[in-house]
């Protein structure tokens, strides 16, 4: 791990030593990636059409709920359910191993890349945060070179069919900061009785909580449409 690290753009210089090792978390969708790709993902694997319809029938139901039904979590789940359920989880894994490299070719933010680049160079940690779909985060995450992905999962049943739910909550908002306080935990060679200096890249309100974790918050992107992340 690198000892002394610098911020280009401030020429501020602090000692990780003196209080713990560099993180460096990561928002995907619309930070590193210059779109939302959890709808895209979705019409990928089911088909315009049937993400549309599924779209227009998820909203009216929560809507039949009341007001407090219709969040964006409820949305996600509920388009998950409608249009993953059952199918092959190996299949989903293809499909976003073939997304992930079409996202890696086509919609990645230049100069979110290079600042993780940078960090790299540094020594330090790198981790995705994101409410984006971590069966194609990963191979993304891979060939960046990220140390890890915490970012929604979808459950996977006995039967190797996915079950329609969610493995977990949604990665969004203060559950950005609770999976990333619980890696800190778990990261090896730590200064002893020191925590990490957290940097915090993101672009929209979902990462607010993240940020105001972060001992550096940035911003950077610009969501071109809101999404479902």
């Amino acid at each position: 791990m690198s000892r002394i690290a610098r911020d280009r753009a401030t020429e501020t210089v602090w000692l990780p030593g003196a209080m713990g090792d560099v993180v460096a978390a990561f928002d995907f969708d619309g930070t590193l990636s210059t779109r939302d790709n959890v709808v895209p993902f979705l019409r990928r694997v089911a088909g315009n059409a049937a993400t549309v319809e599924a779209f227009a029938s998820a909203t009216a139901h929560l809507a039949r709920r009341g007001r407090r039904a219709c969040t964006r979590d409820a949305l996600k789940a509920e388009l998950v359910r409608r249009l993953l359920g059952g199918r092959d989880a190996r299949a989903i894994d293809a499909i976003a191993a073939s997304f992930a490299e079409e996202v890696m070719a086509r919609h990645l933010r230049t100069e979110a890349v290079a600042r993780a680049d940078w960090h790299r160079t540094q020594g330090h940690w790198l981790v995705m945060v994101s409410a984006s779909f971590a069966e194609y985060l990963r191979p993304i995450a891979q060939r960046l070179r990220f140390d890890a992905v915490l970012a929604t999962e979808l459950e996977v049943g006995s039967d190797g069919t996915l079950t329609g739910r969610l493995a977990g909550p949604n990665v969004r908002g203060e559950e950005k900061v609770r999976r990333l306080d619980d890696w800190i935990e778990h990261l090896p060679d730590l200064v002893p009785d020191a925590s990490p200096f957290v940097w915090a890249y993101g672009d929209s309100s979902g990462d607010r909580q993240l940020w105001a974790r972060a001992d550096r918050a940035v911003r950077l992107g610009r969501r071109a449409h809101r999404g479902v992340g």
